[in-house]
């Protein structure tokens, strides 16, 4: 590092846990980051040669360090995470999510409304959310409904207002759904009860509610008051019903956070479920956008302080997807093994999963080709490709104990198959069941007959299988002069392995990597695609030798027969009758014949 004022302000940044931020020559941000320790951690950035392109890119541009000292490490996340809001630099992580929430409010007036609202106005309401859709909230809302009847009017209701007879019952307090305070039809204490009650429903409490109407609706029985006592037990059922459909796990378990993460190459996805009594009060993911391959601890770090602010979340216990989360002193992670709470971590993975599948869905429909250059980039990254592999081939042997062995070629453009280019190879010059010569010969051929034609070359060869027929491919392509042009692979079936030539340790990818998918689906088509060539030739095969075997049927009849029937099985069963229509009658009889005597 030659800079010599940089290497000046690491030296005297101080052990303690803070917020670094880097700028460029113009005073531009660069990056915001947190630390435990800020000396260790921003010197790690200038000692040594990163991994990540980007990561060199970026200390290469950092001219100047500023820093805040912060009195915890949890200080530090939600200090890193306002900073990253307010300043967004360019190399901080992305977090996509522009939704004005709705939220339930409790108007603050006499005999308050609740209803929905995007709006939040300090005028002393209680806002109760956000929610993540409105869904949710309309069914919470649907359910106060039909236990509590709230006024829905936006009149002033003061006592004098009421006295004065300045209003009247509208068509609401006519069919049960408001007991008409407007007109003093029910007394303020009562429906004040009432709201106490909708604000323990909209925690997650539903114990006080359905105590207090089982002792009403005994309360109304004891006085033969059937009729309401029946009313009574209709709104504790709605209550248990609702219960019943939001609890997941143990009703025991209260005020508790969930987090998971699933990420890719370019993304990460934070689910958070908000548990309250065994019920899922709240769910909500939330995609990130990776800047620095950050890791999955660092990114759900990010993740969880950004939900926690965002939706005002007070648990101090949270349950994890991956070890290493550091929140503070204050603050419990655990990743479960078993019981209730690893189902909890479970359904939120879930979550993260499906969300993350329906995002690459909707990037595929509306922007197909984003899409594919992503996918492009992203291989030839993982595989340490010169060029994105916009062409890949793929090559795989079918033989059964030698009999008929047959190779397949597949052709993949775009990360999409292109099957008016795949193409099957008889083997011509192996005796016996020899992969490797099999494989060697199959390629010699495929990349000469491109050569002699002039057609263009992939930018990536696959071969079905390990370090052997690697090899053995690759001799042909040094018989072809083209060892070095084209880059060429093994994939192994048992573990994914990725052999490249000259290095004996394979690559392991991510088995979430769509790079993998990708070759995945590749060996799997060459797969398929061969062993069809390799049925159909044994069929073929079959067929003639045993009409070999019949007087009298010559090679014409043979390719006649074979073009009607295709198996021996379906001519074997055909009637002479059936058989006459394609050879005539005096063959058929031969042929009829002949199958009638080996059943015999």
């Amino acid at each position: 590092m030659d800079n010599s004022f940089l290497t000046l302000q690491i030296q005297s940044l101080p052990d303690s846990p803070g917020v670094y931020q880097y700028f460029d020559k113009d005073s531009r941000i660069l990056y915001v980051g947190k630390a435990k320790n800020l000396k260790k951690r921003v010197s790690s950035y200038f000692n040594k040669v990163h991994d990540n392109a980007k990561t060199n890119v970026l200390v290469k541009k950092i001219v100047s360090i500023q820093h805040i000292v912060v009195a915890s490490e949890t200080d530090a996340l939600l200090l890193e995470n306002s900073l990253i809001k307010k300043l967004q630099p360019r190399y901080n992580i992305q977090l996509k999510d522009d939704k004005t929430y709705p939220w339930i409010c409790i108007k603050n007036e006499r005999f308050p409304r609740v209803f929905a609202t995007r709006r939040m106005i300090k005028d002393g309401s209680e806002y109760f959310g956000p929610y993540t859709n409105f869904k949710t909230v309309n069914t919470l809302l649907d359910l106060i409904k039909e236990v509590y009847p709230l006024r829905t009017c936006a009149y002033d209701l003061k006592q004098e207002s009421i006295d004065a007879h300045k209003f009247k019952v509208c068509l609401e307090y006519h069919i049960g759904n408001c007991k008409g305070p407007c007109e003093n039809h029910q007394a303020e204490k009562e429906y004040n009860q009432h709201i106490q009650a909708v604000r323990q429903i909209l925690k997650g409490n539903f114990k006080d509610s359905v105590k207090e109407f089982k002792i009403l609706m005994e309360q109304y029985a004891q006085e033969l008051l059937f009729e309401e006592a029946q009313k009574i037990k209709n709104k504790i059922e709605i209550l248990h019903n609702y219960q019943s459909r939001s609890t997941v796990v143990n009703p025991k378990i209260t005020n508790l956070d969930v987090f998971s993460i699933v990420s890719d190459e370019s993304f990460a996805f934070v689910n958070f479920l908000q548990i309250i009594n065994g019920a899922i009060l709240r769910s909500h993911t939330l995609e990130i956008r990776k800047k620095l391959e950050e890791t999955d601890a660092e990114l759900l770090e990010i993740g969880i302080v950004e939900l926690r602010e965002r939706f005002g979340l007070t648990s101090k216990e949270m349950i994890v997807s991956v070890e290493g989360i550091s929140l503070g002193e204050d603050l419990k992670t655990v990743v479960p093994k078993s019981g209730d709470k690893k189902e909890l971590l479970e359904l939120s993975l879930k979550n993260a999963t499906y969300y993350r599948l329906e995002q690459l869905k909707q990037l595929k429909i509306v922007d197909p080709e984003n899409h594919t250059v992503r996918i492009m980039k992203q291989m030839q990254k993982d595989l340490r490709l010169s060029c994105e592999p916009r062409h890949i081939e793929c090559f795989d042997n079918s033989n059964i104990q030698g009999t008929n062995p047959v190779a397949a070629c597949v052709v993949f453009k775009d990360g999409k198959p292109s099957k008016k280019d795949y193409r099957h190879f008889a083997i011509k010059t192996v005796e016996g069941p020899n992969d490797f010569a099999s494989m060697s010969e199959v390629v010699y051929r495929r990349y000469k007959r491109l050569l002699d034609e002039n057609e263009p070359l992939p930018q990536l060869i696959l071969i079905d299988g390990g370090k052997g027929q690697l090899s053995a491919a690759l001799k042909s392509l040094e018989e072809l002069n083209l060892r070095g042009k084209i880059a060429i692979i093994g994939i192994a079936k048992r573990l994914e392995e990725l052999f490249y030539p000259g290095d004996s340790a394979p690559l392991y990818l991510d088995k979430r990597s769509e790079s993998l998918k990708v070759l995945q689906q590749l060996r799997n088509e060459a797969h398929r695609f061969g062993i069809t060539f390799h049925r159909n030739k044994r069929s073929k095969n079959a067929l003639q030798s045993t009409l070999e075997n019949i007087p009298g049927i010559g090679e014409k009849t043979m390719i006649e027969l074979l073009k009607h029937f295709k198996s021996v099985k379906r001519l074997s069963e055909a009637t002479e009758n059936e058989i006459s229509l394609v050879v005539g009658v005096s063959k058929a009889k031969k042929i009829s014949h002949f199958y009638n005597t080996q059943k015999k």
